[in-house]
């Protein structure tokens, strides 16, 4: 440790915060649960869509930070992480035991910064269970702190961590580095951010009226030669073979059997999300809050003003404050949301997910993309308003901004989807081949021109493979019920607003004038009846609603396919608008509205001109 410059982040409100850090995927959050029982509190790190998770442990502040493989700024989660790791009291380092020649990285970091700090070693069940051998005396030695072996989806050595926090200390830091951060303590003030000066950390650097310096290469290799070394000491057994789990994994990332493996889990998606719930489990508590809700609150308005009065159809009418917004939160979305964080709870806990972000990621660079976007994509299928949201997890607002337009214009939800295929039964196998090839084809030109236009940088897929395991139930049901609680309070407000809205454009007649407007559109150009701009404007309400309403038209089977093409493409449901509004921004929401909707008409004319041509209309 240095002589003359003060340890830790020199927070200047003398915080006593107990922060968790540590690699993507090491169970931080499974130790944060173990300490802070049930009674926390998630919400985004100022300017940033970040979510930070904090609770109490014994009187102490104890916040979640984002996984991250360094304390640095190559990234939004990496740039928020670093800014509570600064204002730490006391540093909880969470290391998966079976991956330790790369979580030491941070470890190491972590003791150079001067943090009073407590080592987790985490998974150690894991770590045996793989042939993996810790001489865990040797390393607390090395390190200069406390070092705990923890099983946290067991609840085993939280007891243990927490009385080690007492004893959290300073790790011994690299002896050649001492001086030339003793030089730069007098300008930061603390040895953790003299470090980040040194590394090239320009945000530090200007904080302080300093330039970043240029020895971030080299401070790094010497690191990784200390974690090497370290590693070489402390691992006393490894593994001779690979074992069954280790064969799978790759199985997984292979094109050859990892693509008809993500196909397999694609259809099963469906089959739960899409048939199961969306078609089952909705149409039950949907039916019931039309049966049972929206009467009930439709009489109980009628008793202090008429119906069809402007205060009755605000309130209770077709698009009520009062009876869509329920309907909707609780008889549609709260299923649906449910679902899609069990699986994604499923797939996280599996150390699955991953696995497809990688399999994934050479597709999705010609794209502006990663591997990661995967996750957001696939939960698009199911509900736009879920993948959006999901988007929190992509590395730079550039992907987000690609991700999610993707998403909004050329991704049709599952109940969309469930619509389309029963329209499609009414069509030739050749008109269903051409609508799939049209959609496929969209997106991925609309995603070539969004990496050649959107101004930023994309991230590289740096991700971490966690060890393959059975789910636990406890993580699962624990992780996807706090995201459903989060979400559900987040977006209530935005559906109170959209319903609202919606019935005001009802009421002032302007929803009829649209129709009206509309028509030349949908008539003259589409070639379609009067009757599709209703459709249209329904499926801004709802996706699957402008769909259904083709299903009482008489079209020839050349006008579904245009209406089909028209209507997937078009604006995406009042539900995802405001949940895009709330994460991308108004300017973002008016672009986007303006692009699908003109891409949609424009496809969609263009492909009943050619329809037309053939005699096929």
């Amino acid at each position: 440790m240095a002589g003359h410059c003060a340890p830790g982040g020199g927070s200047p409100t003398g915080s006593d915060s107990i922060v968790l850090v540590g690699n993507p995927n090491v169970g931080k959050s499974v130790v944060f649960h173990a300490l802070t029982g049930t009674y926390v509190d998630v919400s985004n790190f100022p300017g940033t869509t970040v979510e930070l998770t904090t609770g109490m442990h014994e009187g102490f502040e104890v916040v979640d930070t984002p996984g991250v493989y360094g304390v640095s700024s190559f990234n939004e989660e990496e740039t928020v992480a670093r800014d509570v790791i600064l204002t730490a009291g006391r540093v909880i380092n969470v290391v998966d035991a079976v991956h330790l020649e790369r979580d030491l990285f941070l470890t190491l970091q972590l003791a150079d910064m001067g943090i009073p700090m407590v080592v987790a070693l985490n998974m150690a069940d894991e770590a045996r269970r793989e042939g993996v051998g810790i001489d865990r005396a040797l390393l607390a030695r090395e390190l200069g702190v406390p070092v705990v072996e923890t099983i946290a989806v067991e609840g085993r050595g939280i007891a243990e961590l927490s009385a080690a926090l007492s004893d959290a200390r300073p790790g011994i830091g690299d002896p050649e580095l001492t001086d030339a951060l003793d030089a730069l303590c007098g300008s930061t003030g603390s040895r953790a951010e003299a470090l980040l000066v040194l590394e090239g950390d320009a945000v530090v650097a200007e904080r302080h009226g300093l330039e970043p310096g240029i020895l971030r290469d080299e401070i790094y290799t010497r690191r990784r030669r200390r974690v090497d070394a370290l590693a070489l000491r402390i691992v006393t057994e490894e593994l001779r073979e690979a074992s069954f789990k280790a064969r799978l994994s790759a199985a997984m990332m292979h094109p050859l059997t990892g693509i008809p493996m993500l196909m397999l889990l694609l259809f099963a998606m469906y089959e739960v999300i899409g048939v199961g719930v969306a078609g089952g489990i909705v149409k039950v508590t949907e039916g019931a809050m039309n049966a049972y809700w929206v009467p009930f609150v439709s009489g109980l308005v009628a008793s202090f003003t008429p119906v069809g009065s402007v205060v009755h159809t605000v309130l209770a009418g077709e698009f009520g404050v009062l009876t869509m917004t329920p309907t909707y939160l609780l008889g549609v979305i709260l299923p649906l949301v449910t679902a899609f964080y069990l699986l994604l709870s499923l797939l996280e806990d599996s150390g699955y997910l991953p696995r497809i972000a990688a399999l994934s990621d050479r597709a999705l660079t010609s794209m502006g993309l990663n591997g990661r976007a995967v996750i957001p994509l696939i939960l698009g299928l199911g509900c736009v308003t879920m993948g959006t949201l999901t988007t929190r997890i992509l590395g730079s607002k550039r992907e987000r901004f690609i991700a999610t337009a993707l998403m909004a214009i050329a991704v049709p939800c599952s109940a969309q989807i469930a619509v389309i295929a029963a329209l499609m039964t009414r069509v030739a196998w050749y008109d269903s081949l051409a609508y799939f090839t049209i959609l496929i084809l969209i997106f991925g030109v609309v995603g070539v021109v969004l990496e050649r236009v959107t101004p930023g940088t994309s991230t590289a897929l740096l991700i971490d493979l966690p060890t393959l395991r059975m789910p636990r139930l406890g993580n699962v049901t624990r992780k996807s019920g706090l995201k459903v609680w989060q979400f559900m309070r987040e977006v209530a407000a935005f559906f109170l607003v959209g319903a609202a809205f919606i019935s005001v454009l009802q009421v002032s007649g302007v929803l009829t004038w649209i129709q009206g407007v509309a028509r030349p559109l949908t008539v003259g150009w589409l070639g379609l009846p009067p009757q599709a701009a209703t459709a249209f404007v329904m499926g801004f309400v709802r996706r699957d609603f402008g769909a259904a309403g083709f299903f009482t038209m008489n079209l020839t089977d050349g006008q579904l396919l245009v209406a089909m093409v028209t209507i997937t493409l078009f604006v995406p449901c009042i539900a995802s608008v405001m949940v895009i509004l709330k994460e991308r921004g108004w300017r973002y929401l008016v672009g986007l509205m303006v692009g699908s909707v003109g891409l949609a008409f424009l496809l969609g004319g263009v492909v009943a001109r050619i329809l037309t041509a053939f005699g096929a209309m």
